[in-house]
């Protein structure tokens, strides 16, 4: 919980007070419903809480903002970013079952309202969003074929709407057919080891009907 203090030292009291929570509530649903690794839930702020908000550190997220997260899994990145951005509404899908009843928990255990989950392919999704986001579920090619479509028109932030996507390594070649992308090293914002050739990649997508 230190490390979230250390890089969002302006959260307010009600924020500190989830943060804080985040960790009871996975490590008591994960002995029920294993979704995260024994070692992760010992470094849950470090490897998944920081990680998520990652995406924070490249863009504030506007009041009124909508956010799809695909391939959730235990709900990250969206349920920090959920926490961080209450004014915003985050849509968390994920195509197991089992994850989506730990994130439903955690969400209740928290008091969030702006969050829901949908267990479904993320094909079949038919809302627009300003962001879609998400943790290295697919290489990119494949990931801009799922959410297709699903990208809002209104601009809103001074980056454009598009997918905002925790990836690490060397992406050269994955992304070398999209010339827009903006690579941004983590590793700029946390000083942790973990964060060295982790990134978060930012790619505009064209509205479309």
């Amino acid at each position: 919980m230190e490390l979230v203090l250390k890089y969002f030292p302006e959260l307010t009291d009600d924020q500190i007070l989830r943060f804080r929570k985040l960790e009871t509530l996975y490590q008591d649903w994960n002995l029920k419903i294993n979704v995260v690794s024994r070692k992760d839930i010992d470094e849950l702020y470090l490897r998944h809480v920081l990680h998520s908000l990652a995406i924070a550190k490249v863009l504030k997220f506007k009041a009124g903002s909508s956010i799809l997260d695909v391939g959730t899994g235990g709900g990250f990145p969206g349920v920090p970013l959920a926490i961080l951005f209450p004014e915003c509404s985050f849509h968390l899908v994920d195509s197991i079952a089992k994850k989506l009843k730990v994130v439903d928990e955690v969400v209740i255990g928290l008091g969030l309202t702006n969050v829901k989950t949908t267990h479904s392919r993320v094909e079949e999704i038919k809302d627009t969003y300003d962001f879609v986001v998400s943790r290295a579920v697919a290489a990119m090619p494949t990931f801009v074929h799922w959410v297709k479509g699903k990208i809002a028109k209104e601009q809103k932030h001074d980056l454009r709407n598009g997918i905002l996507y925790l990836k690490g390594g060397d992406l050269s070649e994955e992304l070398q057919d999209y010339k827009t992308t903006t690579i941004y090293n983590i590793s700029d914002f946390y000083n942790e080891d973990f964060f060295e050739t982790k990134k978060v990649v930012h790619l505009p997508l064209k509205f479309r009907r």
